[in-house]
């Protein structure tokens, strides 16, 4: 699966029911930390999950032609807000943040959102330190 040079945010969030419409929450920390505004429009793409976590299905994406070797979305020393999807094989917390990238920060449990600086960078994953428990 593809997502967009262009994607802003990932989050997982629920859909639910309001009289005539379906309504999907957008997390206060997207907005606080400036990936977006109130008031815009945006494209939005929903991914399903299967039972092991990974994406299956996509819709509202348009086919963008993919880089040759595409960078880490994250450098070392930067700061992010995360919110931890999975627990890998070691007992590690696992986020994803753009494109799927995954970042492994030890100590964190699912469910938790963390702000983390990121200490190591590799092409296909990232290691982050948390620096506040929950935000």
């Amino acid at each position: 699966m593809e997502i967009s040079e262009k994607l802003l945010c990932l989050f997982s969030t629920d859909v639910s029911a309001e009289e005539d419409r379906y309504v999907i929450e957008v997390p206060r920390q997207e907005v606080e930390t400036g990936d977006i505004d109130p008031g815009e429009v945006y494209r939005v793409a929903l991914i399903s999950r299967d039972e092991a976590g990974e994406a299956d299905t996509e819709t509202s994406a348009q086919p963008q032609s993919a880089p040759s070797e595409p960078q880490p979305p994250v450098d070392v020393g930067e700061t992010r807000y995360v919110e931890i999807e999975d627990i890998g094989k070691q007992g590690d917390g696992i986020a994803r943040v753009e494109r799927g990238y995954v970042i492994i920060v030890p100590g964190a449990d699912v469910g938790e959102r963390v702000k983390i600086e990121v200490t190591e960078v590799k092409s296909n994953f990232a290691v982050g330190e948390i620096i506040e428990e929950t935000f």
